[in-house]
């Protein structure tokens, strides 16, 4: 129970630090915080009801509550989509490394800690895209959410293919795990080729 919590927590200190970090030359902290809020407690809103109704649902829910919360504070601040979603996801990866992490220790899941193994590659990628996604050529219009989108379509792929060969992972839901994670790797990529043809 006490690793549970100083995991989470750690969990919610990095995703706020890491979204504050994102959006702070466009906003003022105030908003950034209280979109990070909102997007967390859309969070602890899924877990909440998938646990009641949907519990073996509860990362997509879970997801769709942070997106739920996202749009909303978009709306009442008229930021950015691609730019805030983007720091969405490079937040949510390290929140995500630790759930996957904690599992491992928890159940003694060796699929769990080499899903921790993953997330941090997918991290240290991230950021290697974020550093030089500009001088992709092929990504002409150079905008700010390439990141995020693209580490969004590589993880959900990476799911989509661990959910084909059958290994089961905390997160997954088995029957439908390769349908739902396909299904949001190709609206990621969708996103991201619309925003490549947008010009600066």
């Amino acid at each position: 129970m006490l690793v549970n919590f100083l995991l989470g927590f750690l969990g919610v200190i990095l995703f706020l630090f890491v979204f504050w970090k994102r959006l702070k030359e466009d906003y003022s902290s105030d908003i950034i915080f209280q979109v990070a809020i909102s997007i967390l407690v859309g969070v602890a809103l899924g877990q909440v009801i998938s646990k009641l109704f949907f519990p073996d649902w509860f990362f997509w829910v879970s997801f769709l509550g942070s997106l739920i919360g996202m749009l909303l504070m978009i709306a009442k601040f008229k930021l950015r989509f691609h730019e805030t979603f983007e720091a969405l996801i490079l937040a949510g990866m390290p929140f995500i490394s630790l759930m996957f992490f904690n599992d491992s220790i928890a159940n003694s899941s060796l699929n769990s800690f080499l899903a921790f193994v993953v997330s941090l590659v997918l991290i240290f990628l991230a950021y290697w895209f974020d550093l030089n996604y500009k001088n992709f050529t092929w990504y002409r219009s150079g905008k700010i959410g390439f990141t995020g989108l693209f580490t969004a379509a590589i993880f959900f792929s990476v799911r989509t293919v661990i959910a084909i060969i059958g290994i089961t992972v905390v997160s997954f839901v088995v029957k439908f795990e390769a349908f739902a994670s396909a299904v949001a790797t190709l609206v990621s990529i969708g996103l991201l080729v619309n925003l490549g043809r947008k010009k600066e």
